[in-house]
């Protein structure tokens, strides 16, 4: 008997609005706005701050505050400089790779809409095979069309402009969710998917649930940082993606073994706070949900961070979705991890429900 899917049609169609968007960081607004307008029927009420960050809010006049969180953000390039001839160079908006540049059609956002362009690459033809240079931040460009700077300049295009990739949600072989920008749109994907289930299920909880969808994660974590003074929680998990480590070239006496489809990942790190942690491995345990464990170093690199070490201290725990070819635009996650890091939140919020259990964190 086949078992029944936890995401549904009109789940499927957000998601694929959601990613296609663009919400480069800074600019994570009409992702924001879509990301609201879902959620807007599982929740009481809506915060938002002057960066961006959007946390729906279920039991807001609760003593006690329990936060879900993803981050909203992708990675993307900035205009840096234009040459005479109508080049564009680049920087990076968080951590934009390089090497997967060269022949990447983009959008530049201008005050005037959108300027279609490409990174060029010399022909293979024209290179000099005994010295092939790799690309790197100082010989990629991006091509317009124009035949100057001027011409640039007359599109909209200025140093300043943001620059995303275009390339758009899809589904390999019935299961693996492909796009750019899961990292971590996928985030905030599941924990709307946590507020629809519980409003489906009419299932109430003794605490404030504070569904949490963070910006600027991808240049330091930012988002969280203010958001975490707003809101002053007591307990927070947060979900992000991590490596599949099963493809060529990642070594897993380094970064461990974690792989699409074996379930959610539950990190155990300092930031990770052990008796909440537990309490996630547990739940899994007893509700069948397959997971994965992976030991991090000093910090985890992601939001648990900071909501962890903000206000004195605050019970936090890290549950990762598995992915492959991350910041790029081919990443890859499987259907049933999705699923399973849904029911995983869940299953944890109900047990928190059970008790005092907010005096067992400290």
């Amino acid at each position: 008997m086949a078992k029944k899917s936890i995401l549904n049609k009109k789940s499927i169609t957000f998601l694929g609005q959601y990613l296609n968007n663009a919400a480069p960081t800074g600019y994570e607004w009409t992702g924001q706005e879509l990301w609201m307008d879902y959620l807007k029927p599982y929740v009481d009420t809506f915060i938002t701050d002057t960066y961006g960050t959007a946390v729906g809010v279920i039991n807001p006049d609760a003593k006690y505050k329990v936060v879900i969180e993803g981050h909203a953000d992708e990675i993307s390039w900035y205009v840096n400089y234009i040459t005479d001839n109508g080049l564009i160079h680049v920087i990076r908006n968080g951590g934009s790779d390089h090497q997967i540049a060269p022949s990447k059609v983009v959008n530049i956002h201008t005050k005037n809409g959108i300027v279609k362009g490409v990174f060029g690459w010399p022909a293979i033809h024209t290179r000099d095979k005994a010295k092939e240079q790799a690309p790197t931040l100082e010989n990629i460009t991006i091509d317009v069309g124009a035949k100057d700077k001027e011409e640039v300049e007359k599109m909209g295009v200025h140093v300043g402009c943001v620059i995303t990739y275009p390339d758009e949600f899809h589904i390999l072989n019935g299961d693996k969710f492909v796009c750019r920008a899961l990292d971590n749109r996928m985030g905030g994907f599941m924990i709307a998917e946590v507020a629809r289930l519980l409003h489906e299920n009419k299932k109430t909880l003794p605490f404030g649930l504070y569904i949490t969808n963070s910006v600027q994660e991808e240049i330091g974590l930012r988002g969280a940082e203010m958001i975490t003074q707003t809101i002053k929680p007591n307990v927070a998990i947060v979900t992000d993606v991590t490596h599949d480590t099963t493809t060529p070239m990642i070594k897993k006496e380094k970064e461990g073994h974690l792989e699409l489809g074996l379930g959610p990942v539950v990190a155990y790190a300092p930031a990770v706070q052990q008796k909440l942690r537990d309490l996630i491995t547990d739940t899994a345990e007893e509700k069948n949900i397959p997971f994965q464990r992976s030991a991090l170093s000093r910090a985890t690199g992601t939001d648990t961070d900071a909501f962890a070490y903000s206000n004195g201290g605050v019970a936090s725990a890290l549950i990762s979705l598995p992915l492959r070819y991350m910041h790029t635009t081919v990443e890859m996650v499987h259907r049933d991890d999705v699923e399973n890091v849904i029911k995983l939140i869940y299953e944890t919020l109900l047990k928190i429900e059970e008790g005092d259990t907010f005096s067992y964190f400290k």
